[in-house]
């Protein structure tokens, strides 16, 4: 007995370590030269939402809209393929969290995406993106910060209030492989 106590003891004293060793993605990568990071802060959606949109136009209101509800919108891209190792094991852990939406297999490109729920049905707190093997159906190199690169992975994280109604709209202005799919499945 008194074993199982301190064995529940040093589990519980160690979870925090385990928690600080799992580095999140965005993080470990933002300062590495291989990757292409972007990192919106909360603040430049306050500042967009201030901004606003005085027009009848009703499709430019529901992007404005959903802007206004996301907090944080974080990316990663990469030609390297051991950073993509890397990503695609944090994605794997990372989605034991979540729930996967949809995934989109085609030509060697694996686009998947994951949510965590929101108030309700429409909405999710989370949609995390995932998209590997892009450098299979990209022909040529694209400029990134004056680099030119072959994209293989890319990884999209954006929180918030966001309706799943109106996040296609948003996938296919980025030109996020697989967000066309996203509004046959509504």
């Amino acid at each position: 007995m008194k074993n199982r106590i301190v064995l529940i003891a040093l589990a519980v004293l160690l979870l925090p370590l385990t928690a600080l060793a799992q580095k999140d993605i965005f993080e470990k990568y933002s300062d590495n030269n291989d990757v292409t990071y972007v990192n919106i802060k909360p603040k430049m959606f306050q500042m967009i939402a201030k901004i606003g949109i005085d027009t009848d136009d009703a499709e430019a209101k529901a992007y404005m809209d959903m802007v206004k509800s996301i907090t944080s919108f974080k990316t990663i891209v990469t030609d390297n393929q051991s950073i993509s190792g890397d990503i695609a094991k944090w994605v794997k852990s990372k989605s034991s969290s979540l729930e996967e939406l949809m995934e989109v297999k085609d030509d060697g490109t694996n686009v998947n995406f994951y949510v965590k729920e929101g108030k309700d049905a429409d909405h999710v707190k989370e949609l995390l993106i995932f998209v590997n093997g892009i450098d299979k159906v990209m022909e040529e190199k694209i400029e990134i910060n004056g680099k030119e690169r072959r994209i293989e992975t890319v990884v999209v994280s954006l929180t918030g209030d966001i309706d799943l109604n109106e996040i296609s709209k948003l996938t296919d202005k980025m030109n996020i492989p697989g967000g066309k799919h996203l509004e046959k499945n509504k």
